[in-house]
C-alpha cells in the first residue's frame, strides 16, 4: 500500500526495511549548497540529515543565525547573579521516528560512547518516568487520583471529535466544539497543562493531538508515558548536535538576520534567487545571490520570538514589536498565497502569550515542601516531580517542575532548579495581587511557594532564598491559534525547486498531515521531508506512528478513558444479547475482553 502524500517526490514509510537501508547518493549532491536559516533543532536536523542520508559534503552547509548562539527554542544556561533560565521544557516520546533517527547518529556530551539517543533511552531505563503528584490544590495538596473521571457524555465527546474529518474542524476553537463539562474536566486539565492549550486554540489541532497519542492515554495522568534528557536540552541535544556539525565541516554565520528571500514564480516553478540579509549589530549587508543548486531551508518563525526576561527585581517588558515579530515569513508571504498566513497565527499576542520562571533554590527548607508533594528528594540526581505538577485553583494556571538535578552542567549540589509556567499570564494571583506578566522573579517566587504550601508568614523570608528569571513569550502558542488550509506553507511548496519551510508554522507532506506542532519531532519531521524531497533522497521518511489505525491502541484507549470500567452502551433492548451472540469464540470478543470492553 502506498501512503499518500501531497508531493510525489516524498515516500512514506514505516518498519525496519524502509529505515535500516543506507541511502545511496542522489544524483548532482556535489553540486550543491545549502543555507539553513535559523538553527533551533528543525536547522539542525536539515544539517544532519544532508550529511547523513543526501551525502552532502559538509563544508557546503552554512547555518544563517541572528543570535549569538545556536539551538533557537531550546536554551538553557546561567546568567550571572541572576540563576539559571530556561524558556520551556521539552517532554519526549517513545514515537518519535525522525527526531530519533537523526540523534541515534550523533554522540552524546555525556558519553561519546554512546549516541544522544542511547544515553536518553538508558537514563530513562535506568530511572523511569512517573509522577506522584500531577495536580495540587489547596497549597500542595494532592487533587487527582491518577484517573481521568470523565463521564459517559464527555468520553462521547472525545470519540465524536476523534472520528469528525479534518475539512470540519477549520478555524475553529476548541470551546466552539466541546462542552463546558469537558473544559471543567480532568482530562482538559491534564491536556491543557501538558501541552499548554487554551479553550479559544484550535480544535483541529487537539483532535491532531489524540489521535497522535492515543497510544499515550493510559500514561498521561501519571506522565509515565515520557522522556526526558539528563540535562537540560540545550546541554544534552544543542550542545552535542552543534559540535557533530561543526566538526564535519559545517560553516555557522551568528547576528545574521535574514529579512526577505527573493524568488522568480512562474506557472510551473518557484526558484529562490536572493537571501535579503545584513548583520543584526553593525546592519553592513550580508546578502546572498543564488542559483538553483543553492538550496535554502527557511525557518519560518519561533515559538520564542520577542521573548523578554526580566529579573528577580525586575518584571519582563511586555511593550512589544509586533511589527518586527516574524518579519521574515511575513515578507516572504507576500508573494505567493503558496507561503501561508502570519497573520493568522501572529496577530493576537493576548491569546498567544504565557510566561515562565526558572526558580533557583537555595533552601533545603523550601526543599521539603518540594518532597512532600513529590514523595521524592531532589538532591539525588533521579526523577523528582515526573512532569509537571499543575496549580488547579491557581488563578494564573500555575505549573511547574523539577527535572533530574542538577538540570545545568555545573550546577551546584545544594541548588534546586524549578521550572514554572503559567497560561493566564493577565490575571491576578492569590497571593500576589496583581498579573503574572507584571510581576518581578521574586514575586512569582513567592505566588509559587504559596502554592506548594509555604505559610504565609514564612513566605517573605523563604523568597530571599531564590533567584527567580522569568521570560515572556507573546507567541510562544500561536501555533495552537485557530486556522484553515493554506494558512501554513507546506514543507516543500508546489513547484518549489531550491527551497523549503522548516519549523512549527509549516504544513508537513503526509496527506492528511497527522503530526501535532509544539514537539521536538515536528521540527524534526519537517527537516527529513525537506532534505529528502529537495535532494531526492531515495529512503522513505518514517510515517507518523499509526497508532490511530491501530484496534489494540485505540481499544485500549476507550478502556482507558473509562478508568478501566465496563463502557455503558446506549443499545436497543436485547440488543446485547444479539452482539454478544455473533461475536462470541470469535477473535473480536476475545480482544474486547482483553481491554476490558464487555
Amino acid at each position: 500500500m502506498e501512503i499518500k502524500t501531497f508531493d510525489e517526490r516524498l515516500k512514506l514509510g514505516n518498519g525496519d526495511y524502509d529505515r535500516l537501508v543506507n541511502s545511496r547518493k542522489p544524483k548532482g549532491i556535489d553540486e550543491k549548497k545549502a543555507y539553513i536559516i535559523g538553527t533551533g533543532i528543525a536547522g539542525l536536523s536539515t544539517a544532519g540529515f544532508l550529511i547523513k542520508d543526501a551525502k552532502m559534503d559538509p563544508s557546503k552547509i552554512v547555518f544563517l543565525e541572528k543570535d549569538d548562539i545556536a539551538g533557537g527554542a531550546l536554551d538553557g544556561k546561567v546568567l550571572l547573579n541572576s540563576g539559571y533560565v530556561a524558556r520551556g521544557g521539552r517532554e519526549t516520546g517513545n514515537r518519535f521516528e525522525t527526531l530519533w533517527d537523526i540523534l541515534s547518529v550523533i554522540p552524546s556530551r555525556e558519553n561519546p560512547e554512546m549516541s544522544i539517543l542511547d544515553d536518553l533511552y538508558y537514563t530513562n531505563l535506568d530511572d523511569p518516568n512517573f509522577s506522584n503528584c500531577r495536580i495540587t490544590k489547596n497549597n500542595g495538596q494532592r487533587y487527582d487520583n491518577g484517573k481521568f473521571n470523565l463521564s459517559k457524555d464527555v468520553i462521547k465527546e472525545i470519540i465524536h471529535l476523534i472520528l469528525t474529518p479534518d475539512e470540519k474542524l477549520q478555524g475553529i476553537s476548541v470551546e466552539e466544539v466541546l462542552s463546558d463539562e469537558f473544559l471543567e474536566s480532568d482530562f482538559w486539565t491534564y491536556y491543557r497543562t501538558m501541552f499548554a492549550f487554551e479553550n479559544w486554540h484550535s480544535v483541529l489541532e487537539l483532535k491532531l493531538y489524540i489521535n497522535r497519542f492515543i497510544h499515550l492515554v493510559g500514561g498521561l495522568p501519571n506522565l509515565s508515558a515520557l522522556q526526558f534528557t539528563r540535562y537540560d536540552q540545550y546541554e544534552s541535544i544543542v550542545v552535542p548536535m552543534m559540535k557533530w556539525l561543526k566538526d564535519k565541516g559545517v560553516k555557522t554565520e551568528y547576528n545574521f538576520e535574514v529579512s526577505d528571500i527573493e524568488f522568480n514564480i512562474t506557472k510551473d516553478k518557484k526558484v529562490a534567487t536572493k537571501i535579503i540579509a545584513s548583520d543584526s549589530k553593525t546592519g553592513e549587508d550580508k546578502s546572498i545571490s543564488l542559483t538553483e543548486n543553492d538550496l535554502v531551508f527557511v525557518t519560518t518563525g519561533s515559538l520564542v520570538e520577542s521573548s523578554v526576561y526580566g529579573n528577580n527585581n525586575k518584571a519582563p517588558s511586555i511593550d512589544i514589536d509586533t511589527e518586527e515579530s516574524f518579519k521574515l515569513w511575513k515578507n516572504i508571504a507576500k508573494k505567493s498565497d503558496d507561503f501561508g498566513h502570519p497573520e493568522v497565527f501572529t496577530s493576537d499576542i493576548d491569546k498567544t502569550n504565557w510566561e515562565s520562571a526558572t526558580v533557583t533554590v537555595k533552601s533545603k527548607e523550601i526543599s521539603s515542601y518540594i518532597e512532600k508533594i513529590t514523595k521524592r528528594s531532589p538532591y539525588t540526581g533521579k526523577v523528582v516531580t515526573g512532569g509537571i505538577v499543575s496549580v488547579l485553583d491557581s488563578n494564573w494556571l500555575m505549573s511547574w517542575t523539577i527535572n533530574r538535578q542538577g538540570q545545568y552542567i555545573g550546577q551546584p549540589e545544594d541548588e534546586i532548579a524549578v521550572w514554572v509556567y503559567a497560561l493566564f499570564t493577565d490575571k491576578e494571583g492569590d497571593y500576589i495581587k496583581k498579573p503574572m506578566k507584571f510581576c518581578t522573579g521574586e514575586e512569582i517566587a513567592k505566588e509559587w511557594l504559596y502554592h506548594i504550601g509555604v505559610p504565609e508568614s514564612d513566605i517573605d523570608r523563604l523568597a530571599k532564598e531564590t533567584s527567580t528569571v522569568p521570560v515572556f513569550m507573546p507567541y510562544i502558542t500561536a501555533q495552537f491559534m485557530p486556522r484553515s488550509f493554506g494558512d501554513r506553507p507546506y514543507v516543500v511548496p508546489k513547484n518549489a525547486v531550491n527551497f523549503a519551510f522548516l519549523g512549527q508554522f509549516v504544513e508537513t507532506l503526509d496527506n492528511p498531515g497527522r503530526d501535532t506542532v509544539f514537539t521536538t519531532e515536528y521540527s524534526a519531521r519537517c527537516a527529513m521531508e525537506a532534505v529528502y524531497v529537495l535532494t531526492g533522497v531515495e529512503k522513505k521518511v518514517p510515517e507518523v506512528f499509526a497508532s490511530r489505525y491501530d484496534i489494540r491502541y485505540l481499544l485500549a484507549g476507550v478502556s482507558v478513558l473509562n478508568d478501566g470500567e465496563k463502557p455503558e452502551l446506549d443499545l436497543p433492548f436485547g440488543a446485547d444479547a444479539i452482539v454478544g451472540k455473533k461475536i462470541a469464540g470469535t477473535e473480536i470478543e476475545k480482544m474486547l475482553k482483553e481491554y476490558n470492553l464487555i
